[in-house]
């Protein structure tokens, strides 16, 4: 079995050199990149299943090349960013970021995030082998394709927001608390999950949703969670 490939691109070479040492003894084959440009130099030409990307660089900060990634590729992303507001983190996420790791950071925590992204993912995988249809009116969810319409047109979703289209889908009329959610689609613990949970309930609505402030699909259950209406 192949080794899976990690991308790390951080300006700071020490930060890299850490983070390169923890995922090579963790089994995984590691690339790097100095900055926005040579990230996506790398993806375009050498298979990449997860990458870890600071926000803070010159040239293409890391939001630019989350969102160039996205334009093409849905495989994980984590961001990293010496910012610890809560805005940085919803801004984060909100370009199709996966998850949100702050600096200073531990690395084995980092490490744990990393095998969960990837766990996910490996999920994601099998269950495109086979699975079912489920239709919410106009909203079409194809498990099986992992693909997603509403009225006819295809909807571009990232991984993490595909997982929760379809928890919420196949469990129509039950409410999903932020943390019960985030256990279920990102397979960890909560702990941080609300604000996490709420930018990519958020995405999605904007995808799917005709006017995203007066959802028809995912509802929001004040002080308890979301759900999808039978």
């Amino acid at each position: 079995m192949s080794k899976q490939t990690v991308l790390v691109v951080d300006d700071d070479s020490e930060i890299r050199d850490v983070i390169h040492v923890y995922l090579r003894n963790e089994g995984y084959r590691v690339l790097e990149a100095g900055n926005g440009i040579d990230a996506l130099e790398v993806i375009s030409n050498e298979p990449v299943q997860l990458v870890i990307l600071d926000v803070m660089m010159p040239d293409m900060d890391g939001i630019k090349v989350c969102l160039k990634i996205r334009e093409t590729m849905n495989i994980p992303i984590i961001m990293l960013s010496a910012k610890q507001e809560d805005i940085d983190k919803i801004t984060g996420l909100s370009t199709g970021a996966d998850d949100y790791v702050a600096k200073p950071f531990s690395p084995l925590e980092l490490m744990a995030r990393v095998k969960a992204q990837l766990r996910r993912q490996g999920i994601v995988s099998k269950n495109e082998a086979g699975g079912s249809v489920i239709h919410v009116n106009d909203l079409v969810i194809d498990i099986a394709q992992h693909q997603v319409t509403v009225n006819n047109k295809a909807v571009s979703l990232t991984p993490l927001e595909f997982s929760i289209l379809e928890l919420l889908a196949s469990h129509r009329g039950q409410v999903f608390h932020a943390d019960k959610i985030y256990e279920k689609v990102w397979d960890e613990p909560s702990g941080y999950s609300e604000n996490t949970v709420m930018v990519h309930i958020r995405n999605i609505r904007e995808k799917i949703e005709d006017n995203p402030r007066e959802p028809r699909y995912i509802k929001t259950v004040w002080g308890v969670g979301y759900k999808i209406e039978k």
